[in-house]
C-alpha cells in the first residue's frame, strides 16, 4: 500500500433496528465509532448497496463502509466499491464478529479462510480471495448452548455493554494503527491475550 492511497475499512452487519447492538452487528458498531471520532459522515449510496463514509483518520484518507446487502451477501458491495475506487483485494480491513474470541478480545489477521463466518466468506467469494485483512472483534460462544445464530443475533445484554465499550475503544485503536502502521505491526501490539 503506498502513502496517500485511499484505504477502505468495512464493518459486516446486518442492515435495519431489528439487528442494532446485536453481537452480528459489532462491526457496524466499530464503524459508527470511528465515523463519530473522526467526524466522517455516513451516508446510504443506493449505487453501492452500502452506507459509506470518506474522510481522514489520522492524516489517512479513508472510506467507511457499512454493507446494507445482510450478512451473507455483504462481501458483494464491498468489492464494488473497492473495484470502482482502485483499492486491491488485499488492502481492505473487514470489521467483524468472531464467537472463537471472548467478548473483549481482538484479533488481527491478514489472510487466512473464513473460519465458518457467512460474511467473511461472501468478501473472500467477491474477491476471489481471502488476502484482506481481518479486525476479529470477539463475541464468544453462548453459555446456554444456545444455537450459533441465535446467539450471534442476539443483542448483548446489559452486564456486556461496559466491556463492549472497552472493547469497541480497544478495536477503534486498533483499526486506526493498521491504517497507520500496517497489519504486522498492529498485530504484534494487539493481538497479545
Amino acid at each position: 500500500m503506498a502513502a496517500g492511497e485511499l484505504r477502505l475499512v468495512a464493518g459486516l452487519g446486518n442492515p435495519g433496528p431489528a439487528y442494532e447492538r446485536t453481537r452480528h452487528n459489532i462491526g457496524f458498531m466499530l464503524l459508527d465509532r470511528l465515523a463519530d471520532e473522526y467526524s466522517i459522515p455516513l451516508n446510504e449510496k443506493k449505487r453501492f448497496d452500502a452506507i459509506m463514509g470518506r474522510g481522514r483518520i489520522e492524516g489517512v484518507e479513508t472510506l467507511l463502509v457499512k454493507p446494507l446487502s445482510f450478512m451473507n451477501r455483504s462481501g458483494i458491495p464491498i468489492s464494488r466499491i473497492s473495484q470502482y475506487h482502485g483499492i486491491n483485494s488485499e488492502d481492505p480491513v473487514i470489521v467483524h464478529d468472531d464467537i472463537d474470541l471472548a467478548l473483549g478480545r481482538i484479533q488481527i489477521k491478514e489472510k487466512g479462510g473464513h473460519g465458518g463466518h457467512k460474511g467473511v466468506r461472501s468478501v473472500m467469494d467477491a474477491f476471489g480471495s481471502g488476502d484482506f485483512i481481518r479486525l476479529r472483534m470477539g463475541v464468544g460462544r453462548s453459555e446456554t448452548g444456545s444455537e450459533v445464530s441465535d446467539h450471534v443475533l442476539g443483542k448483548f445484554k446489559p452486564d456486556e455493554f461496559e466491556l463492549l465499550d472497552e472493547v469497541l475503544a480497544r478495536s477503534r485503536d486498533a483499526a486506526v494503527s493498521i491504517l497507520c502502521r500496517g497489519a504486522k505491526e498492529s498485530m504484534n501490539r494487539f493481538n497479545r491475550k
